[in-house]
């Protein structure tokens, strides 16, 4: 438990980075408050429940999970003694216009499926592992340091990496350099979706995401990825942490520019040493500061700033089981690059819709009653810059989306199937969960807003303030908002002359 005399940080939000930093800091002697506006944890990462079946909101399986394993370390806990993980093999099928391949972390059994699909590519895949290994290792420690000053820009980790960034080059012109196939280079591009971008915008330094995944595999966790922020929170508790939901933070009080505390909905006022903000990251911009405090990040310029796509989302409770359909999958529509251009371009794109398909009630018996299953279902879409009116929109998209996964994969009668349903449309994410634009993966990542060009983890309009979360560095995904959340809790402690043991790095 905190001392009398521990700095007291208030956080703003409890979603996976609120809640990484927290745990840390706890742990490491802070008094912490999170102040969290649903009634429950997790934001964007908690559960939906639709009477007896269960939905993650948004991520939906956990990647380079030793991130995870590391802040639950640095918390004084074992993450798999309070979760339980299955490794997913395959990690997920893919659909092209007339094949599909399952992909694999298992190397020997990716190159049977390739010799099968693309026969021939065998040789490419190590060619690919080998040369992103090598701009993995160099990339990792830059991943893992702030970059609040210009100075880290010239930090040993970023001149070692620099000749790996591929700042010229976009995603998919560095895999078709492996891949001289159209559809296999999209079988390692398409994981620019994870930041809402298109492939062919991506900047060619996320190769390293696919490598990931097939250097590290995918895991599913026991009763949905939600568990994890709860283990997240329990553990944040029992380090002394006062969560409280349904507290809605009006504002940060930031008289002179230095973060005091933050005021509530309520009218009540919490002081403080240091306020980490995990909200949206524009959505905290245009509303959390006192009007006119901000100039970097003012509404107009927020509203400037290149943002990720958005999705639309269906949730849906099926009376019967599909043991043939794979835990995950993604079926490309057969012009998915004018559709992914559409889609960049602001428009919903016509016709057959590219989606991804969650079957976790294949793996995972807790999601739904027996003999029924959970089914999460996504579509990437515009975001709300493109203007579409989602209350005519979502019905027809709807039939649009249950008519291609029919078509194209065993579910070939989900339709008769439905008996609890719920949809959640780019403008929802906006109006209900509060994201800027509904702009579900935050700022795009573009080299113009990466690292030290990124909102910075250490907040440069206002002192003591900070950031975690997709908006800011290291970005979108979980590990990198896990690993938003232990840099913050890093700068507190240097800040306050904590000393601590991060990773192998003491401090």
């Amino acid at each position: 438990m905190p001392s009398p005399s521990a700095k007291h940080i208030v956080i703003v939000g409890a979603g996976p980075g609120g809640l990484t930093c927290a745990m840390i800091l706890a742990h490491r002697g802070f008094r912490v408050t999170v102040l969290e506006r649903e009634p429950r944890v997790g934001g964007r990462n908690a559960a939906i429940r639709l009477g007896p079946y269960t939905f993650d909101t948004g991520p939906t399986f956990l990647m380079f999970k030793d991130i995870l394993d590391q802040v639950f370390h640095e918390s004084g806990a074992n993450s798999e003694s309070l979760l339980e993980y299955k490794r997913l093999e395959p990690m997920y099928r893919l659909h092209f216009r007339d094949r599909h391949m399952d992909m694999s972390s298992d190397h020997a059994a990716l190159k049977t499926e390739l010799a099968r699909c693309f026969p021939g590519h065998e040789a490419a895949f190590d060619r690919f592992f080998a040369r992103e290994q090598r701009r993995f290792t160099y990339m990792l420690p830059c991943l893992q340091k702030s970059y609040h000053k210009a100075s880290s820009l010239l930090s040993r980790e970023m001149r070692r990496a620099l000749p790996h960034l591929a700042l010229t080059r976009k995603l998919y012109d560095v895999m078709s350099g492996y891949f001289n196939d159209p559809d296999l280079a999209l079988a390692f591009t398409f994981q620019s979706k994870y930041l809402g971008m298109s492939p062919w915008e991506c900047p060619g330094v996320f190769a390293m995401i696919p490598y990931i995944e097939h250097a590290f595999g995918i895991y599913h966790t026991t009763g949905g990825l939600s568990r994890i922020s709860d283990a997240m929170a329990d553990v944040a508790r029992r380090n002394g942490a006062d969560i409280r939901l349904g507290a809605t933070v009006r504002r940060v009080l930031a008289p002179n520019r230095v973060a005091r505390g933050v005021e509530l909905d309520s009218g009540a006022t919490i002081e403080a040493d240091a306020v980490v903000i995990n909200a949206d990251f524009g959505h905290a911009m245009t509303t959390l500061f006192e009007p006119g405090l901000l100039r970097k990040y003012s509404p107009a310029r927020v509203a400037r700033k290149e943002y990720s796509c958005s999705t639309y989302m269906l949730y849906l409770g099926l009376d019967t089981c599909y043991a043939d359909c794979p835990h995950h999958a993604i079926a490309f529509a057969p012009d998915y690059r004018r559709q992914i251009n559409s889609i960049t371009a602001g428009r919903l794109p016509e016709g057959s819709p590219s989606f991804y398909v969650r079957n976790a009630s294949l793996n995972d018996p807790t999601l739904a009653p027996a003999g029924h299953s959970a089914v999460y279902i996504l579509v990437p879409t515009p975001n709300n810059r493109g203007g579409t009116d989602w209350s005519r929109t979502a019905p027809e998209l709807r039939e649009r989306v249950l008519s291609a996964i029919e078509a194209r994969t065993p579910m070939k009668d989900i339709r008769r199937h439905i008996v609890a349903e719920k949809a959640i449309t780019p403008a929802d994410w906006q109006s209900e969960h509060h994201v800027y634009l509904g702009a579900t993966f935050n700022l795009a990542h573009c080299v113009s807003q990466m690292v030290y060009f990124r909102p910075r983890n250490q907040f440069e309009e206002v002192d003591r303030c900070y950031l975690v979360g997709g908006g800011t560095h290291p970005g979108s995904g979980l590990p990198t908002i896990y690993e938003s959340g232990r840099i913050v809790a890093n700068l507190l402690c240097r800040r306050h002359n904590v000393p601590f043991v991060s990773g192998n790095l003491v401090v």
